[in-house]
């Protein structure tokens, strides 16, 4: 690479670009860039790449960039010997064309280069490519990254000057742009995109800037010269760190223990909204604190973009943070600004939540026909009256799982049932309520609220705003048995429901978000241990649709299978491990934290991997047996003292065994069976399985039959083989 290596900045000045969307704009526009700059060879791979963005621009700063790639040695080949080259050696008139058309009709014949190309032999010509020039190669890398960036919705504009017909020339872009910059060093790099030339000026902060157009002196002072002349912080990542801090120490001038909600994408959005953000401290009317805090909060949130300040048990209060993209001597104007625009807001939900009150939630959910869920699937009311089936099943399970039981016990699976299924038909009426209406994040949520204003039953209430949860990824699951009950029954009837009308999630395609509600149901039945099979909860769900769907039970289980395995690897367990244990496709999910402890525990023993390699070999020889392999061995028949001897060692290993598996001791009932890594070893070593004796073959693949099954109950141990 040429020695003459400086920084490099590019800069797209635009209008306001949609604040969501900002950070993969960026992103995505630094990366195309140097990725394209790297491929030309005028940067290194691993060049320093600085990604800027503010609300109205997109910028990269690149370290180390070439003004012009080094030329590169290239053997081309041209032709056969025989092609190029008549019989006195001298170059036909086809050579002589070929090297006319690369521009080498006057190279001397000793240039040309013979060599053995396969069977034959061909001509070949050592010339050099010219290396890429800056100008050249980042006119390019900047049509590509434009290209390439991921625009939520194009604008189209005309452009008003810097064109033959101002006014009448259209471009299509995510929003008007007005400026451009290429700087390498402190050199204009003479490049264009949408209608704009690039230059080396561009504009600070709407408002605050110390001038209106600002002379950018060389490529690394851009930041510099951005914030002292400009007002503006370029870095995203340094505005958000400054943004963080600020909440934190307006904060505590607050006091009393208060601090900000904490909130990723919120903080992402204010951070995409101002340039130099000022950090204040506004306040409402303690009265509306009557109103349900989640209310207030999205509210405040999703229309103001402010920050919400709790106390340190997470009780809303009155005050909440603004970030200001201005920064006067006197903030009180835009203080008071803020608390007269959001007073409205919080009236409306103060509004919404007193009027939803006055009808009960039995009454809305009669609603509830009239309002269609899936064309396929009918009303939410018809899928309330699934789900309560499937609610019922799932107690019926629960009661089945635990029988025999006492008359208390009895009665608190009747109260369950009677909870579950209230809950199940009034889940959904706040649906219909004007507060879900305005904020569909709050559905579940305000149907806990109004059901604890109705007075209803201990647990419905909670049931009724849980069983949504859990909503992502590290959600809380469902605090009571009630809720769990309606959680699993409200996941199944949507997964069951969907996959039988055909809509299942294809690549990153999850409109109906699946795999949330696969992972939902997953994570309730393991970590509260629940004893319930998940076959026949597939097939409980499937019933309440009746001739409505074709049934799913097989995709749903592979389905619930794939998740589960992601889930587990993401947990740290190995491919191997949590192939073992899903090989076996165990029934009930909360056996599965023991099996795959019980596996990584088996893994470590010395006999481990001799015994995960003899049940592959097992396993292998019983698939490819043609008979039907006999439940029981006849001693009589066994013959060789190997057979003999494994035979009385599963004798003694499989009782212990046997009762510590049925008594839940995974680890132990595996580690029980070590002891017949020997026995195993001398059978291979002595034993012919497929002995010509039809009967003494049968005995032996029944024997090896048994040790096969003994070895696998926790989980299919021949997956564990190297």
């Amino acid at each position: 690479m040429s020695a003459a290596r400086r920084s490099i900045l590019v800069e797209l000045l635009c209008e306001e670009l949609p604040p969501k969307a900002l950070a993969r704009l960026s992103e995505s526009f630094a990366q195309t860039l140097a990725a394209e700059l790297a491929s030309a060879g005028l940067c290194a791979a691993d060049t320093a790449v600085t990604p800027y963005a503010t609300p109205r621009r997109l910028a990269v700063h690149m370290a180390a960039v070439a003004a012009r790639a080094e030329d590169k040695p290239l053997r081309q080949k041209l032709m056969p010997v025989a092609v190029g080259l008549d019989a006195s050696g001298a170059p036909t008139p086809a050579l002589l064309k070929r090297l006319a058309a690369l521009g080498l009709a006057d190279l001397a014949p000793e240039r040309l280069i013979r060599e053995a190309d396969g069977k034959a032999e061909s001509l070949f010509v050592d010339t050099v490519v010219p290396g890429a020039v800056l100008a050249d190669a980042l006119q390019k890398a900047l049509d590509a990254a434009l290209l390439g960036l991921p625009i939520p919705k194009v604008m189209q504009y005309q452009l008003e000057s810097g064109c033959e017909q101002p006014g009448w020339t259209s471009v299509s872009f995510v929003r008007p742009a007005h400026g451009l910059v290429a700087l390498h060093g402190a050199d204009v790099v003479p490049v264009s995109a949408l209608g704009l030339q690039a230059g080396r000026t561009t504009r600070g902060h709407r408002f605050e800037s110390r001038i209106p157009v600002i002379e950018l002196r060389d490529a690394d002072g851009y930041a510099t010269q951005l914030e002292e002349e400009g007002a503006v912080f370029a870095s995203f990542a340094e505005r958000r760190a400054l943004i963080t801090a600020q909440l934190a120490g307006a904060a505590a001038q607050v006091g009393g223990g208060v601090r900000p909600i904490e909130d990723a994408a919120l903080l992402d959005e204010v951070t995409a909204l101002v340039e130099r953000p000022n950090v204040l401290v506004g306040q409402f009317d303690a009265a509306f604190l009557a109103v349900p805090q989640e209310c207030l909060i999205l509210t405040m949130k999703a229309n103001q973009k402010y920050f919400p300040l709790v106390d340190a048990e997470g009780r809303l209060t009155n005050r909440f943070l603004l970030v200001s993209n201005l920064s006067p001597a006197d903030p009180s104007a835009i203080i008071t600004g803020n608390e007269r625009v959001v007073r409205p807001r919080l009236a409306d939900a103060q509004f919404f939540y007193q009027q939803d009150r006055k009808v009960p939630l039995a009454e809305r959910a009669v609603g509830l026909d009239r309002v269609v869920y899936h064309n396929k699937l009918g009303s939410q009311g018809e899928r309330s009256g699934r789900v309560d089936a499937i609610a019922h099943a799932i107690v019926e399970q629960l009661r089945l799982a635990t029988a025999p039981y006492t008359v208390e016990a009895k009665d608190e699976f009747d109260v369950l049932e009677s909870k579950a299924r209230e809950a199940a038909r009034l889940a959904k009426a706040d649906l219909l309520t004007d507060m879900v209406g305005e904020f569909p994040e709050l559905q579940g949520i305000m149907g806990g609220y109004y059901a604890r204003h109705e007075g209803l039953r201990d647990g419905v209430a909670i049931a009724i705003e849980d069983h949504y949860k859990p909503r992502f990824a590290g959600d809380a699951l469902p605090r009571n048995h009630t809720g769990t009950v309606l959680a699993l029954a409200d996941k199944f009837e949507t997964l069951v429901g969907l996959f039988g009308i055909g809509e299942r999630p294809s690549g990153d395609r999850d409109p109906f978000a699946l795999r949330r509600h696969a992972l939902g149901i997953v994570r309730i039945l393991i970590e509260k241990n629940l004893p319930l099979d998940l076959p026949q909860l597939v097939a409980a769900a499937v019933m309440p649709f009746g001739e409505r769907i074709i049934d799913p039970s097989e995709p749903v289980l592979e389905f619930f299978h794939d998740r589960l395995a992601v889930l587990l690897r993401d947990q740290g367990f190995s491919a191997q491990e949590v192939d073992a244990v899903l090989a076996l496709r165990p029934a009930r999910l909360g056996d599965i934290p023991k099996r795959l402890a019980a596996v990584r525990a088996f893994a470590v023993l010395p006999e481990a991997a001799a015994l995960a390699a003899a049940n592959k070999r097992v396993g292998n020889i019983l698939r490819k047996s043609a008979e039907s392999v006999a439940a029981e061995v006849n001693a009589a028949l066994l013959r060789e003292p190997a057979e003999q001897a494994l035979h009385a060692a599963l004798l003694a290993a499989l009782p212990p065994a046997g009762a510590l598996f049925d008594a839940g001791d995974y680890s132990a009932s595996l580690q029980a069976l070590a002891a017949l890594r020997a026995p195993v070893d001398a059978f291979f070593d002595h034993v012919m399985v497929n002995a010509e004796d039809a009967a003494l073959r049968n005995n032996r693949l029944a024997l090896l039959g048994q040790l096969h099954s003994a070895m696998n109950r926790v989980a299919d141990l021949g997956r564990l083989a190297a």
